[in-house]
């Protein structure tokens, strides 16, 4: 059977769309109706889709099944519960102490997605189709390889997905937190409609993750966008900044807390301790919104570093956006998108892209994650028809 009047192509074009009018499928496949139409009985026998307004448009069922996108982050698991359309029916958060190590988070992982199915209700019993899961790490996408997430300890060369895909018995796709938030913004975000544009998420550390010609860039490693590595002061080439990096030192939530407490000392009596945790911002946030001169000081010369980190990206890549992301980009948004935008307009001028906050916020990288599920789910889908 010709590949353009397979059930297949059919179905991959509808997926592509997921909601279309009968005739414009028809046209875009090259197919008369009446064939067409008999594609598409076949698809809705199988449940996959079904059709609207009086049989004159076709969109995917979205109760056909069900994915689960997990965020990792440093102290949480997300957890979001998606039909096959992409609509989330339920989600959860799980705290972690990373100290715990891998086996332990890992058993978190898994009780945390059997009781989301739970609460989900009998609906989705046996029809969960995939899972993709948000690290912060490189990641060997291929083998579904945790390479080394430097904010957790031990999370080296992790078969993250082979664990899961042992215990759940469906696809599991694994990417890198940076790059998995770039595709929930591509997604359903700022970046909605554009092949060139760099999210980068600054929280306890930073990273980036690039989309060039329409595709997410990986690199050699795995390792493409890993921000925290850039040198803004080639005096210090040759010094060692550990797992930390000279950027991150800086401009990540570590950073800010260094020349925070520089600048302001030590938090006023009875204020939590927490507050002062090594790489806890929050209080250099607070004292900015309170109008303390000297914590703009520090927002000020750390913003401009990060425009000045960015206006190198920009000169490499010439995107169309820069999106701007993460916990640290809520702790003072107006003020850090002003800084960044006059950084970077200064070194580009009229070259310069536009510089926007995240649209998802902390859950893009949770709506990146959805979004792989359901490819994967979908193209294993295709392969059987």
């Amino acid at each position: 059977m010709p590949a353009s009047t397979s059930p297949k192509s059919v179905f991959q074009e509808i997926c592509a769309r997921e909601e279309a009018p009968v005739r414009d499928l028809a046209r875009t496949l090259g197919l008369r109706l009446s064939t067409l139409e008999g594609k598409l009985r076949q698809l809705q026998q199988k449940g996959l889709i079904e059709f609207r307004d009086g049989r004159k448009r076709v969109a995917l069922n979205a109760g056909s099944g069900y994915v689960v996108g997990i965020d990792l982050g440093g102290s949480h698991l997300h957890f979001a519960l998606a039909d096959f359309r992409g609509e989330i029916v339920r989600d959860s958060n799980i705290k972690i102490r990373p100290e715990d190590g891998p086996q332990k988070m890992i058993a978190q992982m898994k009780g945390g997605i059997r009781e989301l199915a739970v609460q989900a209700g009998p609906a989705v019993h046996g029809r969960l189709r995939a899972l993709a899961m948000s690290v912060p790490s490189p990641v060997d996408v291929e083998h579904g390889v945790v390479t080394w997430a430097n904010n957790l300890p031990g999370w080296s060369k992790i078969s993250l997905g082979h664990e899961m895909e042992k215990e759940f018995r469906v696809p599991v796709f694994l990417e890198n937190d940076a790059n998995m938030a770039a595709t929930g913004e591509h997604w359903r975000g700022v970046a909605r409609g554009l092949s060139d544009f760099v999210f980068v998420a600054i929280g306890t550390g930073i990273g980036s993750g690039v989309f060039a010609n329409g595709k997410l860039v990986r690199g050699r490693t795995g390792s493409a966008g890993e921000l925290f590595r850039m040198n803004l002061d080639w005096t210090r080439w040759g010094e060692d900044f550990g797992d930390t990096g000279y950027f991150e030192s800086y401009v990540a939530g570590l950073g800010i807390s260094a020349e925070g407490r520089k600048a302001l000392g030590a938090p006023a009596a009875g204020e939590a301790a927490s507050l002062v945790r090594e790489r806890d911002a929050f209080f250099v946030f607070e004292a900015f919104r309170q109008g303390h001169p000297a914590a703009r000081q520090v927002l000020e010369k750390i913003f401009t570093m990060l425009g000045v980190g960015l206006g190198n990206v920009v000169a490499v890549l010439d995107p169309d956006l820069i999106v701007l992301g993460g916990g640290i980009a809520k702790g003072a948004p107006e003020f850090m998108l002003e800084t960044v935008q006059k950084v970077v307009r200064t070194m580009h001028k009229e070259m310069a892209p536009p510089v926007k906050l995240s649209a998802l916020e902390d859950k893009a990288q949770t709506y990146g994650a959805i979004f792989s599920a359901l490819t994967v789910a979908r193209e294993a889908i295709a392969r059987r028809l």
